[in-house]
């Protein structure tokens, strides 16, 4: 079984456990992880090598890694370990990935997930953490083995920003819903749930707005956030103004196994992403999958990568971005029709099983190792 980095420079977030739900599912590789900072514990019995390790200097030595994307801390961590190639999460990583790879003399694979793809050049110039990579994007785009899109919306703006169409490809992460059983409709609550990071493109204060708009007629159901980030308190700012304190809960990040715990209680999760000011843009959203497989219905906005995994009328319900009344409306007829929410669950469950099953999508990906592997021979 031969090794691979899966090389993330934040590792093992809560709010990112795709990126090891998929490392994990690989039969023909070996994932060793390596970043500069854990955030959370690797999966038992994996492999994790990080910067912030390196003792009492370590922070520094990670500044000033991220200036100049020297590989040699990397390399060192590796020591005589011989991967036969990366797979960078985020076009960010894949700058900083670039420069190891070619010192390993091994290919690099690439996965954009979002804003990596969305985000405006100014936005990222003015982050100390992202500046390097509009400044060496192009230099990725040559000289990368492999390029691999969350979403053909991505794929697009990722083609858009240079990249070669031969070497991009579409390749959904999928989820593993043979571990999610189908919630039984006696496990249903009046329960609204939202499960997002609190920042301004996933569209909160549009979903607490229309939840205010439902609040009369609806006087049994509750909104559930899961989650947090720079908007959190502004959030909570806005439940209070419009006296819904008592019927919006704010829980914070959660483990994944809650998030899951809290979508089989819920009626339907939505999320009303937005196209922010400096361009981002949702990629798909691997909640909304989650959901599906969980058995429960969405309602969604009609951008990015979403209309990918959402099929309106059918899974569930897309409306326009910042639509205030068409999200209160759509949640409204969820509310008010059980059969409708159990066909459009049952619906989404059999999408996710044809469409995204991660073992199907993790036996993809390690066949694209293999061209890309002899591609380098």
């Amino acid at each position: 079984m031969r090794e691979i980095i899966i090389f993330r420079h934040n590792l093992f977030k809560i709010s990112e456990p795709f990126i090891v739900q998929q490392a994990q599912k690989l039969r023909r590789y070996k994932p060793l992880y390596l970043g500069r900072i854990r955030y959370g514990q690797p999966p038992a019995g994996a492999e994790s090598f990080a910067l912030c390790d390196r003792g009492p200097s370590a922070y520094l030595r990670i500044g000033q890694q991220m200036l100049s994307r020297s590989p040699a801390p990397y390399q060192s961590l590796l020591r005589d370990r011989h991967p036969a190639l990366i797979h960078a999460h985020f076009g960010i990583e894949g700058v900083y990935a670039l420069p190891l790879a070619k010192r390993l003399h091994i290919p690099l694979v690439t996965t954009f997930h979002g804003f990596d793809a969305t985000l405006s050049t100014a936005a990222l110039l003015s982050s100390p953490a992202w500046a390097n990579y509009p400044l060496y994007r192009r230099e990725l785009a040559q000289q990368g083995a492999l390029f691999l899109c969350a979403s053909s919306f991505i794929r697009d703006r990722i083609l858009a920003l240079g990249f070669p169409e031969a070497r991009t490809r579409t390749h959904y992460i999928g989820v593993d819903w043979r571990a999610i059983t189908p919630r039984h409709p006696s496990e249903e609550t009046r329960t609204i749930l939202h499960v997002a990071r609190l920042a301004n493109v996933k569209g909160t204060k549009y979903l607490i707005r229309a939840f205010a708009a439902l609040a009369s007629e609806h006087s049994d159901v509750d909104l559930v956030i899961i989650g947090d980030g720079p908007r959190r308190r502004a959030l909570q700012k806005l439940t209070i103004s419009l006296k819904l304190e008592r019927r919006v809960h704010f829980l914070g990040a959660q483990a994944h196994t809650e998030v899951l715990a809290q979508m089989r209680r819920a009626a339907m999760l939505v999320l009303p992403s937005v196209r922010t000011g400096t361009g981002r843009v949702e990629g798909l959203g691997m909640v909304l999958l989650e959901a599906a497989a969980t058995g429960i219905p969405v309602v969604a906005s009609r951008i990015g990568g979403i209309p990918e995994g959402v099929l309106d009328g059918r899974t569930g319900f897309l409306v326009p971005e910042r639509d205030i009344a068409a999200l209160t409306r759509r949640m409204d007829d969820l509310l008010r029709d059980p059969a409708m929410r159990l066909g459009m669950g049952a619906q989404a469950r059999a999408l996710v099983e044809q469409r995204f099953d991660i073992r199907t999508q993790t036996e993809v990906l390690e066949n694209l190792y293999d061209e890309v592997l002899s591609d380098a021979r």
